[in-house]
């Protein structure tokens, strides 16, 4: 059995735990064909790079699948019948990265000021440092 990777959008009008009973459906078809879900992140409500039908933002969740080719091919066509479902993409993958994602990861700010002192000058001579230090 091959591993991948899923990210699903839902429509914005969705409450969470809609989207999450609809997420659900979706597992309960990859597990009644021999599938198994590996991982899962839910990914919050995002804005979309552009409208898609009437939608600005969208429910984003991702799941990592470990089942067949066949399994695949029947969960993508019930996403791309399924009304709620804004856009959605499967890819194959190698293996299963059990961090959380980079969307997960609180975001750390690089050039923010790290003085106490208030001195900006040190500060900013010290991220020039990491930041240099971390190319090499």
């Amino acid at each position: 059995m091959a591993l991948y990777e899923s990210v699903i959008i839902g429509r914005q009008d969705l409450t969470n735990s809609q989207f999450e009973t609809l997420i659900d459906e979706f597992v309960t078809v990859i597990k009644t064909n021999e599938g198994e879900i590996k991982k899962t992140e839910y990914w919050g409500i995002r804005n979309l790079a552009y409208k898609i039908n009437k939608n600005r933002k969208g429910h984003y969740y991702m799941l990592n699948i470990e089942s067949p080719s066949s399994t695949i091919s029947e969960y993508e066509r019930l996403l791309g019948l399924h009304e709620d479902i804004v856009r959605f993409l499967t890819i194959k993958i190698d293996k299963v990265d059990e961090t959380p994602s980079p969307l997960m990861n609180n975001k750390v700010d690089h050039h923010r000021n790290e003085a106490t002192d208030g001195n900006t000058k040190t500060a900013s001579k010290a991220n020039v440092w990491r930041i240099l230090k971390w190319h090499n």
